[in-house]
């Protein structure tokens, strides 16, 4: 049985949606209307059950960038900070960005492959939204977004992918080329601009303006599947010729993490990553695998100063090293799992 969840991280819809009559961003200024928009959809999460809605203008910086490193919000959001709102279910597999790029921007979030999970999570909310709000739809064009790359269903599908056979093999920029034939996009952690780290990818679509929700949810879903199996036909012969050499940076990996006096953001990822390759390779032990990919964004610049409450003038790398450790220790075990 293959075991998807070695390669696909999370999966993510999200739905992007824009009040008619209304001017789209960002050249919408007109007070009332904005007023119109966040209370109004204030008013609908709060009778949706358990959602929770806060304006961005009342958070620090520093919260701001913690929701961006765990995928929360997005850079957008926060450039709109004066008048954008995010509102998040308890688990925060369902999220609401209200006055980003778009209107409003829906997304759920759930761990592993499940693309179709993520999009049947979020479509009674859409549903609902849609009953109380005239939608911008054109026959022809479908949703008509801020961005021509959205129009038609206004959905992007993305699977966060864990690709470090590929990544090593030097294959990141033939898969970019591959991605773009299928009319989908290959970026980096945190999307379109930013680098792969710890091994870490994005597969999305990318226009699609004549597929359905479900053609483009199968599109992605069909690149991953070739990703998948390049990868792990890749790891065991990568495993196979560079035996020793592959131990060795694991190990020192898990080594160093542990005793680590400091600790940098970048450095972190790296050492992460080759330590969940040690996972999958059978050399280590992850215990959880959902709770260590946390550690990626926990341990964030702006998360690990949120989660430990200390100020901007304390030593970040030295507080990074002291809870990384911590956790991997009590996560991660010497030895082989399969």
């Amino acid at each position: 049985m293959k075991n998807f969840n070695s390669v696909a991280i999370s999966s993510r819809i999200r739905l992007a949606r824009n009040i008619a009559d209304v001017e789209f961003m960002p050249k919408l200024n007109d007070s009332n209307k904005i007023y119109y928009i966040t209370s109004s959809m204030r008013a609908l999460l709060s009778a949706s059950g358990d959602f929770t809605t806060l304006p961005l203008s009342s958070m620090p910086l520093s919260r701001c960038t913690a929701l961006l490193e765990r995928h929360v919000i997005s850079k957008e959001l926060i450039e709109n900070k004066d008048i954008s709102l995010v509102s998040t279910n308890e688990d925060e597999s369902i999220n609401v960005m209200i006055m980003e790029e778009d209107h409003l921007r829906l997304q759920s979030v759930l761990a592993g492959f499940n693309l179709f999970g993520a999009y049947k999570k979020l479509l009674p909310l859409d549903e609902k939204i849609s009953a109380s709000f005239n939608i911008a739809f054109d026959d022809e064009f479908g949703y008509l977004t801020s961005s021509p790359s959205n129009l038609g269903t206004g959905m992007r599908a993305s699977i966060m992918v864990f690709i470090p056979a590929l990544e090593i093999s030097g294959r990141i920029d033939e898969l970019i080329t591959q991605a773009r034939k299928f009319g989908l996009t290959f970026r980096g952690v945190y999307g379109e601009g930013s680098e792969g780290m710890g091994f870490l990818y994005q597969i999305s679509n990318q226009g699609l303006l004549w597929l359905s929700e479900e053609e483009i949810i199968d599109r992605v879903n069909d690149f991953f599947y070739n990703i998948y199996e390049e990868e792990i036909s890749l790891r065991e012969s990568i495993f196979e010729q560079n035996h020793d050499k592959l131990c060795d940076q694991i190990f020192r990996a898990y080594g160093t993490i542990l005793n680590a006096y400091l600790l940098e953001e970048k450095e972190m990822f790296s050492l992460l990553g080759w330590i969940r390759f040690g996972h999958e390779l059978g050399l280590l032990t992850i215990s959880d695998t959902d709770m260590f990919m946390k550690l990626y964004y926990h341990a964030g610049s702006a998360c690990i100063k949120e989660i430990r409450g200390f100020s901007q003038n304390q030593k970040e790398n030295r507080t990074r090293a002291e809870y990384i450790a911590k956790r991997v220790k009590n996560l991660v075990k010497f030895g082989g799992n399969k």
